[in-house]
Parts: C-alpha cells; sequence; structure tokens
C-alpha cells in the first residue's frame, strides 16, 4: 500500500481503486448472501436450536446484554455468543461521518444504537451519558466493552458512573486500572512490581535521556523506540537503536518528537516470536482465556493449545496479574509477549524446557483473538457470572502461595479453527502481488501470485473469516460492500492518506 512519501493524487487513485474492487465482486459476494439465507431458511442452523433449547429451560432467565465495539471483530463474536446462549443484546459502537459498521445489521441485535465519539475539546461528558441513557432505557443488566483503544480510559470512567448509578455491572476496569495497563511504561512498571521478568524498559522525555541510555547500555545490547501516546504514523517503526553507526544513530533519533508532552519507552529488544493472548478476568479471576501466535499487524488467528508449555506459562502470569488486582479487578485482560528464538527451540526439542515471557505491552480491553471463541457456548455463562453473588477472589498472596487456580477456565471449543479475513487475504496476496508483476516491480515474480493464489484458495476452503456466520452473513457482506466503500470514499473526499487497514477492527492508519 502507499505511504506518507506518495502524494494525496495517488491515494485518492488508490481509493477509487479499491471502491472499484468492491464493485467488482459485489455479484459473487451477494451470490454467497443469497444462498447463505437460503440455507438457513431450509435447516435451521445449531445457533438457532441452540438458543431455543436455551430459552425453553425452565430455569433460565434472559438478560440484556449492552455490547459496544460490534463494527469490529471482537464486539461482533462476543454479541453472536450471547445471542446463542439465549440473551437479548443490545449493539452500539461509533458511526463517525455517517459511516455505518457492519455489526449493525447483525441477526445477533435486539437493536442497535450509535454512540458519541468522545471529543478531544468536549471531552467524554456525551458518550458516557449516551452509554447511561442506553443501559437505562433497555434496563441493560450487563454492559460488555469492546470499545477501541481510542476510548479506553472513556470507558472506564463510564463503568464508574453506570455502576454508580444504575444496578448494571460492566466487564470493565475503572479508570485507575485502565490508564496504568494502557500506558506502557506504568504497565511495565506494574509487572516489575508483582515480581515478574520484565524487558530493560527507558521512559524517554528528551534526546538528552535517550543519549545517556543507549550510552549505558550493555555490549551488543538494541532497543526499540515506541511512542507512549497513541501515533498511527510510527506504530509500525521496528527500527534496532543503536544503528551501526552513532551518526546514523542520531539522523533517526533527529526525525522523532521526544518531549515532555511527548513521551516515548526505549525498550530492550528481544530476539524472538511474538504471542498475545485474551483473558476474561472476573472479581480477580480468570475465567475465559486463550493464547495464539501474534505480529505487529495480526490478521490470522490459530489457538495454541490449552495444555501446551507456552499456554500455561501465559496463563499463569495473566492469573498473577488477576490476583494482584484484587476482587474489584474486572474486564478485558489481553497481553502482548516475546519469547527468544533459543528458548522456543529447546522447546520444541524437550517440552519442559524453561521459558522466559518477555510482556512488551498490555491492552486492557477484549482482543481479537475472541474470535477463537465461537461457537464455544460456555463462554456467555462466564461474563454472566459478574452477576452471580460469587465469594471474593484468593488474594494475591494466596493464589501465589497455591499456584494455580482450580476454577473452571474456558477455553475455545474448536482449538483447531484457523480465522483469517478474506478481504485482507485477497489484497495482500493476489492484488499487490499482481500490480507489482505487472509494473516490472524488482521482487515481482508470477510464482509469487501463483503462491499467493494456492494459499487465498487453501484459506477459503480451510480456515474461517472472521466476520462471516453462515446463520449470520449480512455483516460479512456489509463489511466490503458498505463500510469499506464509504471510508475510502471519505478518505478520497478529504485528501486524507493512509498507509494500512485492518479488516478486524476496522481501523485505518493514517500517516
Amino acid at each position: 500500500m502507499l505511504g506518507t512519501e506518495n502524494s494525496v493524487l495517488e491515494h485518492r487513485l488508490q481509493d477509487l481503486a479499491l471502491i472499484a474492487l468492491s464493485l467488482v465482486f459485489i455479484p459473487i459476494d451477494t451470490f454467497v448472501l443469497f444462498w447463505s439465507f437460503v440455507i438457513n431458511y431450509a435447516f435451521h442452523s445449531k445457533v438457532e436450536d441452540h438458543r431455543v433449547a436455551a430459552r425453553r429451560k425452565v430455569s433460565f432467565r434472559p438478560k440484556t446484554i449492552l455490547v459496544t465495539g460490534v463494527g469490529m471483530t471482537k464486539g461482533l463474536a462476543l454479541a453472536r455468543s450471547f445471542y446463542e446462549a439465549g440473551h437479548d443484546v443490545i449493539g452500539a459502537d461509533f458511526e463517525p461521518n455517517g459511516t455505518k459498521v457492519c455489526g449493525r445489521v447483525s441477526r445477533s441485535l435486539k437493536k442497535f444504537v450509535p454512540l458519541r465519539k468522545p471529543d478531544p475539546k468536549l471531552g467524554s461528558a456525551r458518550y458516557i451519558q449516551g452509554l447511561l441513557d442506553v443501559v437505562t432505557k433497555e434496563k441493560v443488566d450487563l454492559w460488555v466493552s469492546c470499545s477501541g483503544v481510542a476510548s479506553a480510559v472513556e470507558d472506564g470512567e463510564a463503568k464508574e458512573i453506570i455502576e454508580r448509578r444504575t444496578s448494571c455491572k460492566a466487564i470493565q476496569f475503572d479508570v485507575e486500572t485502565t490508564q496504568t495497563l494502557h500506558e506502557k511504561h506504568t504497565f511495565i512498571d506494574r509487572t516489575r512490581e508483582l515480581g515478574l521478568t520484565v524487558p530493560e524498559t527507558h521512559t524517554i522525555t528528551s534526546r538528552a535521556a535517550i543519549d545517556a541510555a543507549l550510552h549505558d547500555a550493555p555490549q551488543g545490547r538494541q532497543y526499540i523506540m515506541k511512542t507512549i501516546g497513541m501515533d498511527d504514523a510510527n506504530r509500525g517503526d521496528m527500527t534496532l537503536l543503536p544503528k551501526s553507526t552513532h551518526e546514523e544513530t542520531a539522523k533517526h533519533l533527529n526525525k522523532l518528537r521526544i518531549s515532555e508532552k511527548s513521551a516515548w519507552i526505549l525498550q530492550q529488544y528481544i530476539k524472538g516470536r511474538e504471542f498475545c493472548t485474551h483473558a476474561l478476568v472476573i472479581k480477580g479471576e480468570v475465567k475465559v482465556f486463550v493464547a495464539c501466535p501474534s505480529a505487529e499487524l495480526l490478521m490470522h488467528y490459530e489457538a495454541l493449545p490449552a495444555d501446551s508449555k507456552l499456554g500455561q506459562e501465559m496463563l499463569n502470569f495473566t492469573k498473577t496479574y488477576a490476583a494482584g488486582g484484587g476482587s474489584s479487578f474486572t474486564g478485558h485482560l489481553s497481553f502482548d509477549f516475546l519469547i527468544e528464538d533459543e528458548q522456543l527451540s529447546n522447546l520444541n526439542n524437550d517440552p519442559d524446557a524453561k521459558v522466559t515471557l518477555y510482556p512488551i505491552e498490555c491492552n486492557p480491553r477484549a482482543h481479537t483473538a475472541v474470535a477463537l471463541f465461537n461457537g464455544t457456548t460456555t463462554m456467555a455463562d462466564a461474563y454472566l457470572s459478574l452477576l452471580d453473588e460469587n465469594p471474593p477472589a484468593p488474594s494475591y498472596a494466596e493464589a501465589t502461595a497455591n499456584g494455580t487456580s482450580h476454577q473452571h477456565i474456558v477455553t475455545p471449543k474448536y482449538s483447531d479453527v484457523r480465522y483469517y479475513w478474506v478481504g485482507h487475504d485477497l489484497i495482500n496476496l493476489i492484488v499487490l502481488p499482481l500490480l507489482s508483476l505487472l509494473t516490472l516491480q524488482r521482487d515481482s515474480s508470477i510464482s509469487t501470485v501463483i503462491k499467493g493464489l494456492d494459499t487465498l484458495v487453501d484459506r477459503l476452503l480451510f480456515w474461517k473469516d472472521g466476520t462471516y456466520e453462515l446463520w449470520d452473513p449480512l455483516p460479512w457482506w456489509w463489511l466490503y460492500h458498505v463500510y469499506w466503500p464509504q471510508q475510502f470514499l471519505l478518505f478520497f473526499w478529504k485528501g486524507k492518506k493512509w498507509s494500512r487497514v485492518n479488516a478486524s477492527t476496522c481501523k485505518m492508519f493514517e500517516c
């Protein structure tokens, strides 16, 4: 895709090309949509059978669940899970500039409510009031926050107000916890307090600070600079520091805006493989958990076996964190880890070999990996356990002394199912290699196009699309033929540049 160095005209042509691609695929995608509806009409899906069976139970009491962020895969997956379990789901999300998110047309929703995005000038009052109005009007029993990074702290504020003014409970950490986990430097500090291993990390607010840190670094050790705040333009920068010469290092650092108001962290570079986790924590106990291989822009998901050494180590790390938060620690908890290549090699030869986890980031919100729980009907009950009068969670000291907890933890029912997004793979495996070949780019070849086509066919046949469900196909069609064309048209009209998109979170990275 294009970058900062390309002109606005080139970016506009790219937007038009992607809109045209959407139009080209409308006939075949509409054909898929039509036959999905036909099959659903002719044969009752397992989802509908399970929902009907649940609601017929004498002891069953349907709850009203508010799920925010249903325009993203993670919110949509959770809404579908609660629907299948027999509950009534109210969906909500931001729809700035009139863009209509795909989750609004999901069969799993009883109702969809657009939310007003927090404003840098006006603050979060309108957003929180909107949530409070929905909770009050719809008599919501449980709010499951699946909003994105842009409203992380505001969701913490909303949780405190909603639980104080209504009987509704929220799957969301409070403001202080959210801020601590959300910011990279305070997360590392908290992890260190819990006695867990962390990579060497420095908070950088000036050139003098980074020069001093690099000067005092052990021989051969390298680092990566990361912004503490949101910065799409620098998010993918993985430049290793120091560079081969002092002059090259200085030239790179001169391009970065470093100040007290724009702080960075300098973090030890770990040569290894990245993994991520998704967990639901209720009152200091882990109720739902999955770990999977990760990447800087993760678009393919495959769960690690629940009983694997890596999976268990990451689960134990999460349990320690959850227990350290105490009985009020409730929300989604996701970690990014790095594990050294050498240790992974040792693990392949010896399943009991030592593994050291290097946590590099925490996301105190739902992770797209929750899609791996599709069809796991017990997950909804884990969320609803917040409404039960459970005994308080064990203290951190008790949990540490007793090792792993004995409570049941929900893991994906279909652990061998892998997820992808067909739009993302179509562009990256077919369209871009084909364009490179046609424009005679240096690294292009017909074999790359053929290999990409083979990979895409394999995923179409044996993987699952993260948005498509046979019993609920319209969000998938809407995503590629309504939502994304609207977004590309908006960027075309405003002359904005973007470097990449995330089909699972519907995020465009401006540049």
